[in-house]
């Protein structure tokens, strides 16, 4: 909300929530954040919001007041968004990623993941926008971490590769392009089932039941107010810099499994962890998992365009205090 030039801003904090009146210029550049409904773009387009740009934001199936409503298959409706609103950036965020669902549904996956790609990044390139391609550590086996970006793709399953045809769409249609890779993210989540790590809240409130969590995979849970950050560092260097160009890795720095990462969350709320049991062979899925597709994120680091991880335990307590038996935080801020 705004009034006389002035940002009105509500701030939530857990225990409390403030209004505060922001004096800022009038928003002069604008990116176009595909998936917006979702944890990553949710979290791009506020970090492109608080650092002074105009943000379109577009869903589908979840759009809501203030984002475009767009189907990013449709190439008419990709074309007509980006000839009306012309962004300077496109950061698309936009996909499938749950490998089990690509799986399942191969032909729904492939076209956003690999057509509706390469059709922004086309788009994006003859309107003379700077492309961001978010991508994934799935496109590495997993076999003899940690991956560089020039190393050899290799992917295990569906979601894998068609993360990694997106990659080669997006470089194809549009050379000056990003692809920015990462590992599983977690977040500031609308439900705790939105995210892979998150879930596992889930399980840790169960304390009266044991359950047995994979202790194979190693993963590095990312917080995507971080990647968030890369991107908006990214987009503005690369606006300027026609060197910031093809493939970069970002990660968190924490290495755990699925089952260590739920022993992680009951600490960090003070939580009982003896009911959680870990699973030492391969959990079967439809979708085969890369053991350790730990990333090298030396480039973004060389070119000062990095962030420093938040340490897991704060960033899970921070995403995870509205879902807290008691609801403490919520009666404070809305009752």
């Amino acid at each position: 909300m705004s009034r006389a030039g002035a940002e009105l801003r509500i701030h939530f904090n857990p225990g409390r929530v403030h209004l505060v009146q922001e004096e800022g210029p009038v928003p002069t550049h604008r990116v176009l954040v595909t998936g917006a409904t979702g944890l990553l773009g949710r979290a791009v387009c506020k970090e492109f919001e608080n650092n002074g740009w105009l943000v379109i934001g577009t869903g589908y199936r979840r759009a809501r007041p203030r984002l475009l409503r767009c189907d990013l298959t449709d190439e008419d409706a990709v074309r007509g968004l980006l000839q009306e609103y012309k962004p300077e950036v496109v950061v698309h965020c936009a996909a499938e990623r749950r490998p089990d669902v690509v799986e399942r549904h191969t032909e729904a996956a492939v076209n956003l993941n690999v057509h509706a790609t390469g059709t922004l990044a086309r788009e994006a390139a003859v309107c003379g926008a700077f492309f961001l391609y978010i991508s994934t550590d799935y496109v590495f086996d997993g076999r003899n971490p940690p991956y560089g970006e020039d190393d050899s793709p290799n992917p295990l399953n569906l979601y894998g590769r068609s993360k990694l045809e997106g990659e080669r769409e997006t470089l194809r249609h549009s050379p000056g392009a990003v692809v920015l890779r990462v590992p599983v993210l977690f977040g500031e989540v609308e439900s705790v089932s939105e995210s892979a790590v998150t879930t596992l809240w889930l399980k840790v409130q169960e304390a009266t039941e044991s359950c047995t969590l994979d202790h194979c995979q190693q993963r590095f849970p990312t917080d995507a107010r971080d990647v968030a950050a890369v991107c908006r560092k990214l987009s503005e260097r690369g606006r300027q810099d026609p060197s910031i160009r093809g493939i970069f890795h970002f990660s968190g720095k924490e290495q755990m499994t699925k089952y260590e990462t739920a022993v992680a969350i009951a600490q960090a709320f003070n939580l009982p962890s003896n009911h959680l049991i870990p699973l030492t062979e391969q959990p079967a899925a439809s979708a085969l998992r890369p053991i350790n597709s730990q990333l090298n994120c030396s480039r973004l680091e060389l070119l000062n365009l990095s962030v420093t991880p938040r340490p897991f335990t704060s960033a899970i307590t921070d995403c995870l205090w509205p879902f807290t038996p008691d609801k403490r935080w919520r009666q404070t801020v809305f009752h």
